[in-house]
């Protein structure tokens, strides 16, 4: 598996999202956020959690813009794989790539702590290794991740089985306990919490660890 992780300014969970993929595997590499092409051969697009450029306008609102974006949105188009953690889950619906919005959180406060998560759908390169209704904990780090989605939305994700995971308990108000979704065609996945950090038991825990090399196992024979 070959793997791109964007980097913007004010990114500072690219290193880890690239650490995640490599300890499973994968090659990476990084790509900036003023370039305007992906590298060939790449099989997934990581794009990063942080405080990209311009979020004090709306969280990923000028990022989903960069010159890069319009790569990603074309690599996104054709089938490939993309996965925005946090800040990266702001941009790809910014970027029209995912549904709903992420809002200020409900108590108005930055959240930053691991939080367990239920898998609520097996069915996509992201979430196979685990067991429907597996639980499962990854740290949290955000002020903006109210996940929000009007009734028509929700009812369409929940009816095509594309919430990838829920939160068991809801820290920051989100629609549904929603904390990742999934696109049209699975492909494409975005989630508030980072399971990059909980790759190694150093980490206080794990249990990402599968995500990733469920990935690499995937994409590697694809």
């Amino acid at each position: 598996m070959k793997a791109a992780v964007i980097t913007f300014p004010g990114s500072n969970c690219d290193r880890d999202l690239a650490v995640g993929f490599e300890k499973a595997g994968a090659e990476v590499v990084r790509v900036w956020h003023k370039d305007t092409s992906l590298p060939a051969g790449v099989d997934i697009v990581g794009v990063p959690g942080g405080f990209s450029y311009g979020d004090y306008l709306r969280c990923g609102a000028i990022a989903s813009r960069s010159p890069i974006g319009q790569a990603v949105a074309e690599f996104a188009g054709k089938g490939g794989y993309v996965m925005g953690v946090c800040n990266g889950f702001q941009i790809l619906t910014e970027m029209g790539l995912l549904p709903g919005a992420l809002m200020r959180n409900a108590s108005l406060k930055y959240i930053c702590r691991p939080v367990e998560l239920v898998v609520a759908s097996q069915d996509s390169a992201y979430t196979n290794a685990y067991g429907k209704g597996a639980r499962v904990t990854f740290p949290i780090a955000h002020h903006d991740g109210n996940y929000t989605i009007d009734a028509e939305g929700l009812n369409a994700l929940q009816a095509e089985d594309r919430v990838a995971f829920r939160y068991a308990d809801n820290p920051n108000g989100s629609t549904d306990d929603i904390a990742g979704v999934l696109s049209a065609n699975r492909r494409v996945l975005g989630m508030m919490p980072h399971p990059e950090r909980a790759i190694e038991d150093a980490q206080g825990g794990a249990d990402g660890a599968a995500l990733f090399r469920a990935l690499n196992g995937l994409l590697a024979t694809a």
